[in-house]
This record gives C-alpha cells, structure tokens and sequence, in this order.
C-alpha cells in the first residue's frame, strides 16, 4: 500500500503515444455538444486500456449535493452512481487532493468494500487521483483505477494519471460544467449535454429525445422560437451519434438568394450558368458520411421543395446542369420556428415534405416555459464566459440583477439573455453584476423586465384583421424607424439576431 502526493512533472517519464493522444482526444471532446455520460463513458473505456487497468471510472465531485456521481444526467432512478464524499478511497481523495495508489485494498482501512460486496466484484490494486488543474486548485473529480493486469500500478502509472487528470481539470473549466460558487471544491452539474445549460422538466423531456434520436438515422425536426437554441440541439444529435467523426454542415435556409438555393445544396457542374466555370460540390456531398443540418426548414423555396423531398426518400440527388443521378450518405437534422402547418394549408409548404421531414418532431421551449431557476442558471453561465472573454474578475449577480433576470418574459429567449448577460459584463469591470448593469427602455429609465418599445411614440397602430406575419413585420418596421434605420440596433432592442429581423421584414402582406 503506497500513499504519496503528486510527483513533480519535471519528473515525468516520456509518455507513450497512446497515452498522449488520450489526452488529445479528451481535450477535443469536451469542447463540443457531446453527452457528458457517454464522455465519461468513452474516457473510461481508453483510460483503462491505456493503463492496462481492469476497471476506471471518472467521479465528479457534486457541489450542489456534496457527494460524488459518475454521471451528470441527474437520474433518481440511478442512485448507485452516486457516492458520499466521505466514503471509501475516491471520498478520501476528493477531500484530501492526495494520490493514493493502493497494491492491496483489502489491507487499507480506507477501503470501502460497499460496491464489492454489491456485485461480486474483487478489487485488489487501486490508483485514485484527483482531478484539478494544480496542486492549490478546488478538486473537481476524482479518477480511479481498479486491478491492473499482472502486477499493481506502479510509478509510471502515477505520472500518468496525475497527468491525465489536470489535462481533465482544464478541459473541464471550457465546458458547462460550471465551477462552485465561492471557489469551492466540485462543479454544478448543468445538464447532461455539454453547452448546453438547463435542468428545467421541460428540457429534460427534450434531453431524452435527443439522446434516443442521436442513436439512429432517422430525419429529426426541431422546432421552436427564434433563440431557443435548436443548432446547439442539432450539434449534440451529430456528436452524439455513430457519425460524431464525419462533419457537420449547416445551411442557413434564410440566407440564401433564392436563385441560388439548388446549387448550394446540391452543387453545379461546370456551364451550369453564367460564372460556372468549374464543378462545385454542394453541402449534400459536403456532408457525406456526416449530418446535414438545414436550419429554418420553412423559408425554403417552394420549387425546391420537391428536390429535397426526393433526396429526403431515397438520398439521390443531381447537381444543377448535370443528368447524373448521385447518391449520398447522410444525416438529415432540420429546424424551424414557423408554423408549418399553417404554410401547408395556405400552399407555401409542400404536404408530403412536411410529414417526410418531421419523422422525429423535438419540441424546444421557449426560456419563459422553463422557469426563473433555467433563467438565473443561463444568466451565470453566460456571465462566465463572458468574464473569462473580457478578462473580468470572477462574476457574481447582485440580489436585485438576479429579481429582475427572473420576472423578465425573454421574448428573444436564450439569445436575448445572453446578449443582456454579455452587455452587463462589459459594463461591470469588478464583475459585480447590478440591476444598473442591465439594459433597460431608452430615455424611459424602465425597469429591465420591461419590454422595449420604440422611440418617441411609443405605440404602433395595428388595426384588426392581420396576420401574425404581418403584425410582426409592421411592428419590426417602427423599430428600424426608431433605431435611424439602424437595423443591428433595432435587432439587439428586439433580442433577436440580425437574420431574424431580416426575416420579418420581408414578410408578405
């Protein structure tokens, strides 16, 4: 039994390859939409084998309950992945930050025979560390590794881990894995994708289809408002799905000219048309092996409609001036904040596209429907990134920042809290958040639950009779006049992005 604090890394014997591209390969995915279980998973699958250890498993320290989890989708259902901090070797680690490599664990009085007695498993040889990112750090997990094959762990081994799990400490400081208030050991757990923040019961209906969607090929329609963050749920489908390692192609529907949206997704062969002066593949053939991801689903053009159908059915396709018929193996992920159904009934969507493209239907909420504790957790997310982006201090939100963030309607829902967020960061250089660091209704000195209105006459004459397109257009037109025909201000105002009003301002009467 062998009980020892970290080794210096001056000391560090060259690590193998496959050692070091563990580290890589770790560091690459935590940056991404990934599903933290299935990280946590994967990450014990390769330590293992790199280490030659029986068994591995990667706890995190809960600061919210005190305790450590092996999972961050916070399950009652799963009580087993759960540990209190002070039980066993893994609790002696995290609360201490010692390494403990053990050769007999029946022998150590730490040793906690709990599991072992559960399943019928043996553990005999044991190397446990901390995950933090320096020895005067908060610990944020612990990594532990059970029997390794043909002899105990010895000092190399150490090195290794030690080294592996402060590469884990810093990869986890980028993700949503938020670090505990006042410097604490642990992290709050925010959910079970990474970027994506939200515990609400409505997030966790969404989370669940996802992870089911993500498992297959089926075609998958998100729908939701504008700002709900249906291309973060687009992404985590893709990283979570047997394709994670082929690309992940967006094509913004609203973007593109109309003349221009066949050769876009499908490509155009050389002479197609004026200035085709080569063979250019489209996002389709992009994609190949990967997803497709066609945001805003419902601004495609009628006549093209019928092309993406077909591809839709069989995944053939022709590029613009070509006869060739092409295949192509890919994922298709749409999205999209109209009603549908609606655009189906008045002609401006295709019937038989419509039920082709939402085999897998994935409501998102709006930011209003998962409750103020969604609000305040987004709002400290977001204040965060922002404050490490702008070299602030360590943010905090004032009692009266936080009242205000949590009655607010958010009409532009995740965006627009992040852009609030953003603006209150840059505007607080000791990163004490204020009701006075949030944007409030020009020359009004409004409360900043209020709504923003235009300048001057504040009200806009919308008579009876319109159609919700119409209204919205009407209502985005009096913001433009009120911002001096400054459509990027009117768009901040508004807490939509500059697509969205773009959108709204071409709406037919």
């Amino acid at each position: 039994m062998t009980t020892s604090a970290a080794p210096s890394m001056l000391d560090t014997a060259p690590l193998s390859m496959s050692r070091l591209s563990l580290l890589v390969d770790l560091a690459s995915l935590l940056a991404r939409e990934v599903d933290f279980d299935a990280l946590l998973g994967t990450a014990c699958e390769r330590l293992a084998k790199a280490l030659r250890a029986d068994r591995a498993t990667i706890w995190l320290v809960d600061a919210e309950r005190g305790d450590l989890v092996t999972r961050v989708a916070l399950l009652p259902e799963l009580p087993s992945l759960r540990q209190p901090l002070e039980r066993g070797i893994a609790g002696h680690v995290a609360t201490t930050g010692q390494v403990v490599r053990v050769d007999d664990a029946s022998r150590d009085p730490r040793f906690d025979p709990t599991a072992d007695r559960a399943t019928g498993y043996t553990t005999r040889s044991m190397l446990v560390a901390p995950i933090r990112e320096d020895g005067a750090a908060p610990v944020r997990g612990v990594v532990q590794l059970l029997n390794r094959a043909g002899a105990p762990f010895d000092e190399e081994d150490q090195r290794y881990l030690v080294a592996l799990a402060t590469q884990l400490a810093r990869a986890l400081s980028l993700t949503t894995l938020r670090a505990a208030e006042g410097g604490g050991p642990g992290v709050v757990l925010q959910g079970p994708f990474n970027r994506i923040v939200g515990r609400s019961e409505r997030l966790a209906a969404v989370y669940e289809k996802v992870q089911l969607a993500a498992q297959t090929d089926a075609t998958v329609l998100l729908r939701g408002e504008t700002g709900t963050g249906k291309s973060l749920f687009a992404r985590a489908i893709h990283v979570n799905s047997r394709r994670q390692t082929r690309p992940f192609v967006t094509v913004d529907c609203t973007t593109l000219p109309a003349q221009l949206v066949e050769s876009e997704l499908f490509g155009h062969e050389r002479g197609a048309f004026t200035g085709a002066d080569r063979r250019v593949p489209g996002k389709v053939e992009l994609a190949e092996g990967g997803t497709l991801f066609l945001d805003e689903l419902g601004d495609l053009p009628l006549d093209i409609q019928g092309k993406l159908l077909r591809f839709l059915q069989d995944r053939s396709f022709e590029r613009v001036g070509g006869r060739q018929s092409l295949r192509a193996d890919v994922r298709v992920v749409c999205a999209t904040h109209c009603d549908l159904e609606r655009a189906v009934a008045e002609g401006r969507f295709r019937k038989d596209l419509y039920y082709r493209a939402r085999v897998v239907e994935i409501d998102l909420p709006a930011l209003r429907e998962r409750g103020p504790d969604d609000v305040e957790t987004l709002a400290r997310h977001f204040a965060d990134v922002y404050a490490t982006r702008y070299g602030r201090p360590s943010p905090g939100f004032d009692p009266d920042a936080l009242r205000h963030l949590r009655a607010h309607t958010w009409p532009g829902n995740v965006r627009e809290l992040e852009h609030w967020v953003e603006s209150a960061i840059a505007l607080a250089p000791d990163g004490r958040i204020s009701a006075g660091h949030l944007p409030t209704r020009r020359g009004e000195g409004a409360p900043p639950h209020a709504a923003a209105a235009p300048e001057g006459d504040a009200r806009v004459a919308l008579p009876l009779g319109l159609t919700l397109d119409e209204v919205t257009r009407r209502y985005v037109e009096a913001m433009v006049r009120a911002c001096e025909g400054n459509k990027t201000e009117a768009a901040k105002r508004l807490g939509v992005g500059r697509n969205t009003l773009s959108r709204a301002l071409r709406a037919k009467h």
